[in-house]
């Protein structure tokens, strides 16, 4: 009987066994098609903007016009209905009013990040902030609904101060006036506390309470530590703040306005992003970042209940709003390999509506592939994380080239978030590290402050050790290893490229920094308040700090590159000037390094029109299969 039973397992596992292999097998012979940038691109993106008074229809801003506008779409899901029709600038909802369907929403000017504030009723459009040149951000409704928030710089150009606007008739009074080098973060319910950060360094900043009736302002946090305003209690009488005192990441602490005193409120091991509660403060809701990854937390206050929300299809809750009755809210879903989509949650019914579809339909989800975090080490022992992106078609047999992706910053983070671009260049068989090189956020203050004034060096030397890692693997072709970023991360690329010419084939340089010393001068005014921390960081272009930030500026070591070249800008961006890109492509060029330029007219630090975006990536895949890959038999003939 014994000799039957261990027969009968026997046949099993070896049944077992060879389904496993016919399985893994199939897996590996189906093929992945190829899709176009035109066929990614189309994945749309959009967001939520808030529910109508009645919450019957919900604000969405969406590119799938080529540029973003605004629409509406049933609470329950259905048809995104067009509601205004932009062709030039990118317009940006910001919400319903809270008792009828006017609408409020931002535009700039084609990337100078100069944002008004606009309204949208049923007589057309009216620019509620229309100086010419004066910067305006949406700050909050007030709690009766009946007037908005908003900052501005038409008094100075360096201080954002803090308005309220009655709506109406639209007029508006100044609130608060910063006269410092401290930022306004919110104000409570009742308008008798704002709370005014200021910064020390880049993580390190002091938080301040005023009161509105007495001018009396208070230091809340007592040592040198990471702090940043959270929220006020639904009564008006606890202010929550994040921090990090004591502690490698931040975690929620409380400060009773009447007595002062601090205590710690959560115990979170990866740092806060978010903690906030709802309209009426029947809800908690509480993020954190979690290894790249964004995880909520939603406490119901009165019972302290945690509040379960469905798992839709393993993605990720990353952001949430809710309806000012607390009924409804909206979520944010998504994970690295499904592009972010939307969703209306009802808070009674536990029902979930789908409002938006994102993925192209021509594209099949299964040829997307999921970001993993991995880790190693680098030069000094130091361990560093980043997301590793591998083609399904590529193997031991079939090695692919691969791509160091160097996040912006200084202090960015690459997080597990779906990026139509990366999706490209892995399904055109390109491994992609997105590496969070020291100096990243979310991995704790000592690992983000490793590289004050020291950058292009340490977090360069991890980036290369990114690039080691990715030599030793069986499927990637270790001769075949490019790098490439955006602001600093083209920072990053040109550094290497000109310091460390031999480690990378080809460098792809979105809008990145090649003049630390002009960029550090030319900081946009509204910045005033952070350009000490970021002199702290960096180094004083106005000090013997100049010394160092030339030798570490790639401008002046241009002689150095042997690589070839690709680089990216926007002609209205207010970040890193045109100029930036100019000069690094005309001293490259005398080197008779191939190099390639592509400039828009029509953009900003970072691309938004989708015909941009296209012939953006388009130019790097055709650079990428020309100079990395050495395949020229897709390559159209085009006028770079």
């Amino acid at each position: 009987m014994k000799k039957a039973v261990y027969l009968i397992v026997c046949f099993t596992l070896i049944l077992f066994s060879c389904k496993e292999q016919v399985k893994e097998k199939s897996q590996e012979e189906r093929t992945v098609a190829q899709y176009s940038i035109e066929q990614f691109m189309d994945n749309e993106s959009a967001g939520a903007n808030g529910f109508s008074a009645d919450k019957s229809k919900v604000l969405i801003t969406s590119n799938r016009s080529g540029i973003n506008n605004m629409y509406s779409t049933p609470v329950k899901g259905g048809e995104l209905t067009p509601i205004t029709q932009s062709d030039s600038s990118s317009i940006y909802g910001i919400s319903y009013f809270p008792k009828d369907d006017r609408i409020l929403f931002s535009m700039d000017g084609n990337g100078d990040e100069i944002f008004k504030i606009f309204m949208k009723d049923e007589n057309g459009i009216k620019a509620l902030t229309p100086l010419e040149g004066v910067r305006t951000n949406f700050r909050g409704w007030a709690k009766d609904g009946k007037s908005f928030f908003y900052g501005s710089n038409e008094r100075d150009p360096q201080f954002l101060d803090h308005y309220e606007m009655n709506i109406e008739d639209f007029s508006s009074k100044i609130v608060y006036k910063v006269e410092s080098a401290r930022d306004f973060n919110a104000m409570s319910d009742d308008g008798k506390y704002i709370t005014l950060s200021e910064a020390i360094n880049t993580n390190d900043s002091d938080l301040y309470i005023v009161n509105t009736e007495t001018n009396e302002q208070k230091k809340v946090n007592a040592t040198q530590s990471g702090n940043g305003h959270l929220d006020f209690s639904p009564d008006g009488k606890t202010l929550y703040f994040s921090t990090d005192e004591g502690a490698e990441n931040s975690y929620v602490a409380s400060y009773d306005i009447a007595t002062g005193t601090v205590e710690r409120v959560t115990n979170n091991e990866w740092p806060v992003f978010s903690y906030y509660f709802t309209h009426n403060g029947k809800y908690n809701v509480f993020f954190t970042n979690e290894d790249a990854k964004t995880v909520m937390k939603v406490t119901e206050v009165a019972t302290g209940k945690t509040i379960e929300f469905p798992e839709i299809d393993g993605q990720s809750v990353t952001s949430a709003s809710f309806s000012r009755d607390e009924s409804m809210a909206l979520l944010r879903v998504g994970n690295s390999a499904k592009p972010t989509n939307m969703y209306a949650y009802d808070m009674n019914t536990k029902d979930y509506y789908q409002l938006t579809d994102v993925l192209n339909k021509e594209i099949n989800a299964d040829d997307l592939v999921e970001g993993k975090v991995v880790r190693f080490n680098s030069f000094d022992g130091v361990e560093v994380p980043a997301i590793y992106y591998q083609p399904k078609q590529a193997n031991a047999n079939n090695k692919v080239p691969a791509i160091v992706m160097v996040h912006g910053g200084p202090g960015g983070q690459s997080r597990l978030n779906f990026s139509s671009r990366t999706q490209f260049l892995v399904n055109h068989g390109y491994a992609v590290l997105a590496v969070n090189n020291r100096g990243s956020s979310g991995y704790g203050k000592t690992f983000y402050m490793m590289d004050n004034q020291n950058h292009g060096d340490k977090d360069l030397k991890d980036c290369i050790a990114g690039k080691d890692w990715l030599a030793e693997q069986e499927i990637i072709d270790a001769d075949k290893i490019g790098i490439m970023g955006g602001s600093y991360g083209g920072f990053m690329t040109m550094a290497a490229l000109t310091s460390a010419p031999e480690e990378f084939k080809v460098g792809v340089n979105y809008f990145g920094v090649t003049n630390w010393m002009r960029t550090l001068k030319s900081i946009p005014p509204w910045w005033a308040s952070f350009k000490d921390a970021l002199y702290e960081e960096m180094g004083d272009p106005h000090t013997e700090d100049s010394i160092r930030l030339k030798k570490i500026s790639p401008l002046f070591h241009t002689d150095k590159v042997t690589k070839p070249l690709l680089v990216l800008q926007g002609a209205q961006d207010p970040r890193v000037l045109q100029v930036e890109s100019d000069e690094i492509v005309e001293g490259v060029r005398q080197n008779g390094v191939p190099v390639e330029y592509v400039l828009f007219e029509d953009e900003g630090h970072g691309f938004v029109k989708k015909e941009n975006q296209i012939e953006a990536t388009k130019k790097v895949i055709e650079f990428l299969d020309q100079y990395l890959k050495g395949d020229t038999s897709k390559l159209e003939k085009t006028d770079l």
